[in-house]
Formats: C-alpha cells, sequence, structure tokens
C-alpha cells in the first residue's frame, strides 16, 4: 500500500511540474495563478464536505461495519491462539511418543538379542534328570550312554570356560558335573581295561577287542580332556599288554619258522670260483629237495612277485616242508607289516596321536619286538654265504617300506634301515669272496678243459641275470659296481682259461661257447639293454668274426692271402704286380676246383660239433659262408680272363651253400 502512495505522490509532482512549466510557458504571471489555485482548492473543499455530510450515514455505517469486523477478528485471534497452543501441546506428546517407541524398539531388540545366548546358556548350564540317569545307571556299551557322555564332555567344557569367566551361576551345578565326571570316568577305565585285558588271552584275535575300543574312542577322548593321570594308566597298560604280547607272538613265530628252513646251507667253500666237489662243499650235495643252487634263482623269485602278499607261512600246518631263508623272512616281516600298520592306525586313531608323539608310541609297544628281529637277522647273516637270499630280503625289505608307505605309515622305517644295514655289508662282504674266489681260480689246476661253457661262466651267467632283474625295480648303484667287478674277473678267468688250448681256433670256440652262454641267459632273464648284456654281445661279435677267419683259413688260406695281396696293390695302384700273380692264380683256381666241395662239408661238421648251441653253430655256419662267397667274389674280380674260365660257376656255389642252409 505504501508503494502506491509513493507511485500517487510520484504522478503528482510530475502533473505539477508539467502544469508549472506550462504556465511558463505562457507567461502567465505566477501570483495570479497562485490565487487561482487557492480558489480552486477552497471549492473543492466546499464540495468534499457537501459529499461527506451526504454520505455521513453510509460513513457510520461504514464504521460500524468496521468495528463489528475488528470483534468477529479478535475473537479468530484468540481462536488461533488456542489451537495453536493446542497444536504445539500435541506436538511435544508426538516427540515424546516417538521417544518412546525408539527405546521401547531399542528394549525389545536387546531383549531379542538375548534371549537366544541366555537360553543355549541356560540349556548348557542346566543339568537334567535324564543326564543324571544316563551317566549313573546306562551301560557304558549302550548308545544312550554316549549320547548322554557327548552332553556331559560339552557341559563341562561349558563350566570350564564360564567358571574362568568367574560366572555365579557355575557354583550352582559344578558339584553335581564333578560327580558325574568321576563317575562316568570309573565306568570307561573298567570297561577299556577290560577290552586291553582280553589281549592277554592265549590265542586272541587282536582285532576284536581293537575294533570294539575303536567303537568307542570317544571313551577315551573324554578321559583324556578330563583325567590326564586315568588316561596315562590306560595308555600304559595297553603299551604294556600289546609289548609282550606282540614279543611273545614274534618270537614263537621266529622260532617256529626257523625250524622249517633248509638244513644244508651254503658255506664260505661254496664260492663262484671253487671248482664242483673240490672241498665236499655244497654242490656236493645231490640229495636236497626243492632247492636250487646259491647262483640260480629258480623260483625262489616269486617272493617278490605273486608270493609278497601270499598267507604268512603256518608252521604246525607245513611242518614237513622245507623253505629257503628267503620264503621264511617275507613270511615273518609280512606278518611285522601286517600287525604293526594296523598298531600304528589303531594307535593313532584311538589315542589322538600323530607326528613324533606316534612314533614314541609305536616305539614303546614294538619297539622290543623290532630288536629281537633284527637281532636274528644279526645271528643269520654272520654264516650267510648266500647272495641271492641277501639280496632277495633286500629287495623284500624295499617293497614293503613302500607298501608301508602306501598305507601312510612310516613308523617302520627306522626298522628297514637296521635291517639294510646289517644286510647290505654282508652281501658286499659274500660277493667279494665270490669275486675273489673268481680272482684266485687256477686254469692249470683245472682238470677238467673243455671248449664247452665252463662251470664258473654258468654259475656267473644264472647269478648276474638274477641280481640284475631282481634290483630292476629298486636299482642299486653299489650292487652294479661290485657286479661289474665280477664282469671283470670273469672276462679275465675266461681269457687264461682260453690260453690254455694250444690252438688260436679251439681258444676261440671255448670263448665263443661261454660268451654266447651268458648272453643267451642274460638275453633271457633281463631286459636287452643292460650294460652286461652289450659288453658280451662286443665279444661275442668280436670273437666270432676272428673265428669265421680261422675255421676258413685251413682250406681257403690261399685263396683269401690272395684276396688281401690283390687288394694291397689295387689301394697302391700297383696293376702291373698284380698281372704277374697270375701263375699263383691259375693254380689256386685249379686246387679250389678240386676241394671246394670237401671243403665246405668239413668246415659244416667242424661248426657243429665245435657249439652244442645248435642256434650258434648255425649263425657261425652262415657268418662263414657268407664270408666266404664274398672273398670269392673278390677272388673272381681279381683273376686274368684266362684264369676265370677255369672257375666254378658262382651260382654252383651258391647252390651248394643253400644245402647248408638250416633252419635253428
Amino acid at each position: 500500500m505504501s508503494e502506491n502512495n509513493d507511485m500517487t505522490d510520484m504522478i503528482d509532482k510530475n502533473l505539477e511540474d508539467i502544469e508549472i512549466q506550462e504556465v511558463l510557458k505562457n507567461g502567465t504571471d505566477l501570483r495570479e495563478y497562485a490565487l487561482q489555485i487557492d480558489k480552486n482548492i477552497k471549492e473543492a473543499e466546499k464540495g468534499s464536505v457537501a459529499d461527506y455530510l451526504k454520505e455521513s450515514e453510509n460513513i457510520a455505517s461504514l464504521h460500524n461495519q468496521i468495528e463489528d469486523c475488528d470483534e468477529i477478528l479478535a475473537r479468530m485471534e484468540s481462536m488461533l491462539l488456542v489451537f495453536q497452543n493446542d497444536l504445539g501441546s500435541i506436538s511435544n506428546e508426538i516427540i515424546s511418543l516417538q521417544k518412546r517407541s525408539v527405546n521401547m524398539s531399542i528394549q525389545l531388540s536387546n531383549r531379542q538379542a538375548l534371549k537366544g545366548p541366555l537360553a543355549s546358556f541356560i540349556e548348557d548350564m542346566a543339568v537334567s534328570e535324564t543326564l543324571i540317569f544316563g551317566i549313573n545307571n546306562v551301560p557304558v556299551i549302550d548308545k544312550e550312554f554316549m549320547v548322554q557322555l557327548a552332553i556331559l564332555n560339552q557341559k563341562l567344557n561349558f563350566v570350564k570356560e564360564q567358571d574362568f569367566k568367574e560366572t555365579k551361576a557355575c557354583h550352582d551345578v559344578k558339584d553335581v558335573l564333578e560327580k558325574l565326571k568321576i563317575k562316568a570316568i570309573t565306568k570307561i577305565r573298567t570297561y577299556i581295561l577290560e577290552q586291553i585285558y582280553k589281549f592277554r588271552k592265549p590265542m586272541a584275535n587282536y582285532q576284536i577287542p581293537q575294533n570294539a575300543m575303536l567303537k568307542y574312542k570317544f571313551f577315551f577322548e573324554f578321559i583324556l580332556a578330563n583325567e590326564r593321570n586315568v588316561a596315562q594308566e590306560i595308555c600304559n597298560e595297553y603299551i604294556d599288554t600289546l609289548s609282550k604280547v606282540y614279543y611273545s607272538y614274534f618270537k614263537s613265530y621266529a622260532s617256529r619258522l626257523d625250524k622249517l628252513k633248509y638244513e644244508e646251507v651254503p658255506s664260505k667253500d661254496d664260492l663262484m670260483g671253487i671248482e664242483d666237489g673240490s672241498k665236499g662243499g655244497f654242490f656236493q650235495k645231490s640229495n636236497l629237495k626243492n632247492k636250487s643252487t646259491i647262483f640260480t634263482i629258480g623260483n625262489r623269485g616269486d617272493v617278490l612277485a605273486q608270493e609278497l602278499e601270499a598267507p604268512i607261512i603256518v608252521p604246525h600246518v607245513q611242518q614237513k616242508t622245507k623253505y629257503s631263508y628267503e620264503a621264511l623272512f617275507r613270511s615273518l616281516q609280512y606278518a611285522l607289516v601286517d600287525n604293526s600298520c594296523r598298531e600304528y592306525l589303531f594307535t593313532t586313531e584311538f589315542f589322538h596321536v600323530k607326528g613324533s608323539h606316534a612314533q614314541e608310541l609305536f616305539d614303546r609297544i614294538l619297539g622290543k619286538t623290532l630288536s629281537l628281529l633284527v637281532k636274528n637277522v644279526e645271528n643269520y647273516v654272520l654264516e650267510c654265504y648266500d647272495c641271492l637270499a641277501l639280496f632277495l630280503c633286500i629287495q623284500l625289505i624295499n617293497r614293503y617300506r613302500w607298501m608301508c608307505h602306501k598305507r601312510a605309515v612310516a613308523a617302520l622305517d627306522s626298522y628297514w634301515d637296521s635291517l639294510l644295514a646289517t644286510l647290505w655289508p654282508r652281501l658286499e662282504y659274500v660277493l667279494k669272496m665270490n669275486i675273489q674266489s673268481v680272482r684266485d681260480c687256477d686254469p692249470a689246476k683245472i682238470s677238467n678243459k673243455e671248449m664247452g661253457p665252463h662251470y664258473i661262466t654258468r654259475r656267473y651267467a644264472e647269478f648276474s641275470a638274477a641280481m640284475l632283474s631282481l634290483s630292476e625295480q629298486f636299482p642299486s648303484e653299489e650292487l652294479s659296481n661290485l657286479l661289474l667287478a665280477l664282469q671283470d674277473e670273469v672276462h679275465c678267468f675266461l681269457l687264461k682259461m682260453a690260453a690254455e688250448f694250444p690252438q688260436r681256433i679251439q681258444q676261440l670256440i671255448f670263448l665263443i661257447n661261454n660268451y654266447d652262454m651268458v648272453l643267451s641267459i642274460l638275453m633271457e632273464r633281463t631286459r636287452d639293454n643292460t650294460k652286461e648284456a652289450e659288453s658280451f654281445r662286443e665279444q661275442l661279435q668280436a670273437r666270432s668274426t676272428e673265428y669265421v677267419e680261422e675255421i676258413l683259413s685251413p682250406h681257403f688260406g690261399g685263396l683269401m692271402q690272395f684276396v688281401k695281396e690283390g687288394e694291397q696293390l689295387l689301394e697302391s695302384d700297383r696293376k702291373s704286380d698284380l698281372a704277374n700273380l697270375e701263375r699263383k692264380s691259375i693254380s689256386l683256381v685249379a686246387s679250389f676246383t678240386a676241394s671246394w666241395k670237401q671243403s665246405l662239408e668239413e668246415i659244416h661238421r667242424e661248426v657243429l660239433v665245435s657249439f652244442p648251441n645248435l642256434v650258434t653253430g648255425s649263425g657261425l655256419l652262415q657268418m662263414a659262408l657268407t664270408n666266404f662267397v664274398q672273398y670269392y667274389h673278390k677272388f673272381v674280380k681279381l683273376l686274368t680272363p684266362n684264369a676265370r674260365t677255369q672257375l666254378v660257376n658262382i651260382h654252383v656255389i651258391m647252390v651248394e651253400i643253400k644245402k647248408y642252409k638250416t633252419n635253428y
């Protein structure tokens, strides 16, 4: 409204300014103009008074109406003020209700959050009548007792935890739980000791009480957690009982097995280089049944194959049967592996031990027994000269160690190491004695000097093939070195023995027969790529080549010499000197033509007689005939045309040679 007044004033002022400007412009006298204005104002005032008087009733009515409106507005203002106060009071009440609602929501959340733990706490802390009855009256082997024992164990652990936090509620149940614990431990101790005492019964099957104990292995876990002294008592009782049981069993079993051993055993005179029967040794015993020589494997290697996990020998059932040492050793060690693995797995599961603690517990149970078995092996090897038996035992140990590891049992590793530390030195000692016996063997003192395979060679071949085949799965560098030394001595012996024959061809026949026999046995019983087989293959090839030259020489020596001289002349480009040999070549042609068929027949007969192995003899014969044909071709090329006309046609010779072709 003030803005409208201001605007009106500004308009009036502008009009006045315009009007004044107009007066000034017309040159009107200002005094006159002022008087005129004053006159106009008075007239307007009179007119206004008249108008007011004329409208006085209306104005009075308007005044009354305005007063009435003021009263109404005053009452409304009073009502609005009351309403405003009421709204303020309601707003405060709403705010108060909101605060109370938030507080109640927080209280509800807190109570709900506390409800679960509090209920669980009460449940874990309270001791029910069912628990008391179950622990006191239900037999230990009853399923209900196991259930109540688990509940008791849980409550004992819970009370221990709360007692550490100084919870006052623990005092209300502590005495009751302690009495229940003592009752449970007493019943469990009695039951477990009863099971342990069952091991002491003669001919008891150990697996039955052990399986019963494993079924209730939680019993020991409960005692171990709540009364370590009783747990230690049970553990000591078990160790003492099982230690005596195992020791008694294996001592008796080893003693009864020992009675099944062959009465005749190799001695220090039964070595590779000692001649059969020279000192009344092992090989002179012809009345032994089911017993091969100490150098031949025979079926003794079955202990590493199909018999490795065969049932153990029962002495009283097989008391009339005799066995080699390695067969008895296998039965004893397999029984040990079976019992030890089961025992180790039982102790780790039942007594809740692992690592070094499990090993310590196992050693306390079986340590005495293992020492006994090691001592038995030590006593045996002191007088053992059977390399195959010793090596078979070593291989059995390697396989049984691997078997134990497959069963996740490494507890016997130190025992296996002790056995190996006993067997390996003895094997090396006896092997070196055999090597020395071959080295000391004097060929001049051997009465039987035949060109066939020598007994030392046969023994070596059988022995070397056996040792190589047995060591394929678990090779040994120490053994390889000893076998290489033995091979070198056998080579040296064969060369010395061959030197006893006066003729070179006899020496070659002897060497070929021996090399061939060794190679045949090695190829039959070992892998093709052994170093030993390769060595003898090279020796056989070299001696065979030399033998072919030697056997051809008596019959075709002149022809062979002519070919060698002629090739030398051609190589040195002395063809003129070759022509001078024409007379010699003609005499050779005449001699060859007259005797070649007879010579081939004699070579055939001599080769087959010299070599008992028909395959070897046939191979050498074919090799000799092949070399003969090659010499003949070269001889033909070196002859003059005149001399060639007198030669036998090569086709005739080939037809004759085919007669000596064999199917071996």
